[in-house]
């Protein structure tokens, strides 16, 4: 397991919720018998942030906040499949080993459709950065094939993050002499995805997944769940990403 992927990871689980909350939930509490208004005030916070980021209606405002418009796709704007990695689960019992997750399978799908539909090679990229026994890259290049009948040109097995993924991609394509790419990711994830990948030199085609077409929100989606939470979970990780991205830079 990568040190920095594990430091990176263990601040950031600092910064999203639920851990954020419950430590502002913590502090106030721990404060009432010495500040009492103060603490009153910190543990109010902890419990409206956790009620209003479990809420449908303002997940879904947030995750959408990070989506560019859908492009429609023909096959004549790039020359090339980029399917980033979305993690892995290791040590799968009904697999036998490591498999995609979630987040990683829905991206494979929809590239191996595009693939087929738009008739363009496609590379794989994304490491191992939590210590399993295969990069992200391998598992999708044996799914795409097994499960889905396409091939994968091009593999690329060791980036740990964003950044990485589009600078090893790169290099790989630009030995293939293709500079025009369609990048397959979630929807939420491309704002941080693009401009990485266009620093690295490719013109990017989004080709986002994980569009819903809105509808009018019913009373369900004032009422938290914890499918919410891990959607602002998600967006706010996508936000502090690319807050670092811009302080690194």
């Amino acid at each position: 397991m990568s040190n920095s992927w594990l430091l990176t990871n263990l601040l950031a689980a600092f910064l999203l919720p639920p851990l954020n909350l419950l430590l502002i939930g913590a502090t106030g509490y721990w404060l009432l018998g010495r500040k009492r208004n103060l603490g009153k005030a910190l543990i109010a916070i902890a419990l409206g942030g956790l009620w209003l980021l479990s809420t449908p209606l303002i997940s879904a405002t947030l995750l959408d906040s990070l989506k560019p418009d859908p492009v429609a796709l023909t096959g004549r704007e790039a020359d090339a499949i980029i399917i980033l990695g979305g993690g892995s689960n290791r040590d799968s019992l009904e697999f036998g080993g490591d498999t995609l997750n979630r987040f990683s399978i829905e991206r494979v799908r929809y590239g191996a459709w595009l693939a087929k539909r738009l008739g363009k090679p496609v590379l794989v990229t994304g490491g191992a950065p939590d210590g399993g026994s295969k990069s992200e890259a391998e598992i999708m290049a044996t799914t795409l094939g097994d499960e889905y009948g396409v091939a994968t040109e091009w593999m690329e097995p060791h980036s740990r993050n964003t950044r990485e993924n589009a600078r090893n991609t790169a290099d790989i394509l630009g030995k293939a002499g293709i500079q025009r790419i369609y990048l397959v990711t979630h929807s939420w994830h491309l704002r941080r995805a693009i401009p990485e990948f266009e620093t690295a030199g490719l013109k990017v085609v989004p080709a986002g997944t994980g569009y819903f077409l809105e509808s009018a929100p019913t009373l369900l989606d004032f009422l938290p769940n914890g499918k919410a939470l891990d959607q602002s979970y998600l967006a706010m990780h996508e936000w502090i990403g690319l807050l670092w991205y811009r302080i690194r830079d």
